[in-house]
């Protein structure tokens, strides 16, 4: 007899977890979010549909999580893979191909413009950007990112601390360029 009902929920837990299929129906419907996180995280849209596809692949692979535990499983192995290829850390002075391309010829192309509302965020070295989305966008503990980057609790408290500081330097460009016309082209 307790063979029988370790054996019976034995099953009932086997169905408490997620499955490829879950997965596959969780990436298609959260398609938007989980791709705006890739893209915060690499700041680049091939990037960002590289560690999506991986995430995808990754999750359907290792589908041994708690179904309602499924997203935040799907976003950790997104940052995972993101983290495994632009390997952020603190110090480094890569600017984003956000960064690169705002310091271009001026004019946005489409896809710019549409990045637009993330330009501050987009604009951030890789380690800031990293310390940033993690912490406040997605409201992992400092504990958690720095175990994620690799890093200390200190350094992700320093490279969210410029982040903010930057993007709060460039939202006030921005708003004096608007109130004194320049943006307008109008002076």
């Amino acid at each position: 007899m307790n063979f029988h009902c370790t054996r019976r929920s034995a099953t009932c837990c086997k169905n408490d977890y997620a499955t490829s299929e879950h997965f596959c129906k969780l990436f298609t419907e959260d398609t938007n979010s989980l791709y705006l996180l890739s893209f915060l995280l690499t700041a680049d849209h091939q990037k960002a549909e590289q560690c999506f596809v991986a995430g995808l692949d990754d999750c359907v692979k290792e589908a041994s999580v708690f179904r309602e535990w499924a997203r935040s499983w799907a976003q950790r192995v997104i940052v995972r893979n993101a983290i495994r290829m632009l390997a952020p850390h603190p110090g480094s002075t890569r600017p984003s191909p956000a960064a690169i391309r705002s310091a271009g010829e001026g004019n946005l192309t489409s896809t710019e413009s549409l990045d637009a509302p993330f330009a501050g965020v987009l604009s951030l070295e890789d380690f800031e950007r990293f310390a940033y989305v993690l912490s406040v966008l997605e409201k992992y503990s400092d504990q958690d990112c720095a175990a994620l980057l690799g890093v200390s609790p200190q350094n992700v408290r320093e490279g969210r601390a410029r982040a903010l500081q930057q993007i709060a330097d460039s939202s006030q460009g921005t708003a004096l360029s608007s109130f004194d016309g320049s943006s307008t082209g109008t002076n």
